[in-house]
């Protein structure tokens, strides 16, 4: 379990995610461990972004006569981050495909097409397109429950359950990565409604 999980907030937000079964007798992987179990492109990505953060904070030090600089640099941090994302989503996906409608610093909400047992372990992969964030994490599950029919906006009769994993083991950048876009995913929401408001004033 995440430490002071219950500080983070999560925003609704569809995405992609894949669950592999985690023996549990083996215990948790450590966090080398769990480095090594991550891709090549994985772990590209998430180095790549831990690299663009500390530079930019150091950038946005720089006098007023720097924006630009700092803009351009965003604008190609922004275009290597969708490279790897693209080359992530060509790789062959590891376990069963979920998806997910809710995520923070502590854990995800996702909606399943098989029932998950509470207090099982799954590795996941995460995917946050729009954010274009990619981790792995071992997440335990701590709700499930099926889907009502009448409360689904698709006509699909196949059954599906809502399920609420926790993360149990999980890379302190990625956290980090997960805040950040929560935090984006917020502004947007916020910017939309005010957008909303101000043409019903209109």
């Amino acid at each position: 379990m995440i430490p002071d999980s219950n500080s983070y907030f999560s925003v609704p937000h569809n995405f992609n995610a894949y669950l592999s079964p985690w023996d549990a007798s083996q215990g948790l992987p450590s966090e080398d461990e769990l480095k090594d179990m991550q891709s090549v492109g994985l772990r590209l990505l998430t180095e790549v972004k831990t690299l663009e953060a500390s530079c930019l904070l150091q950038l946005r030090n720089l006098d007023n006569d720097a924006k630009a600089v700092v803009d351009f640099l965003k604008l190609q941090s922004r275009k290597v981050d969708l490279v790897l994302q693209h080359v992530l989503e060509k790789e062959v996906q590891e376990g069963q495909h979920v998806k997910g409608n809710q995520f923070g610093g502590s854990g995800i909400s996702i909606t399943s097409t098989f029932a998950l047992n509470v207090g099982d372990y799954y590795k996941t992969h995460i995917y946050l397109h729009t954010e274009v964030v990619a981790l792995l994490c071992i997440c335990q599950v701590t709700q499930c429950s099926p889907i009502n029919q009448d409360d689904r906006e698709d006509q699909d009769s196949t059954p599906q359950w809502h399920a609420e994993l926790e993360f149990s083991q999980i890379l302190e950048d990625d956290i980090e990565q997960l805040v950040k876009a929560s935090l984006g995913v917020q502004q947007k929401m916020l910017k939309k409604r005010k957008q909303n408001i101000d043409k019903q004033r209109r």
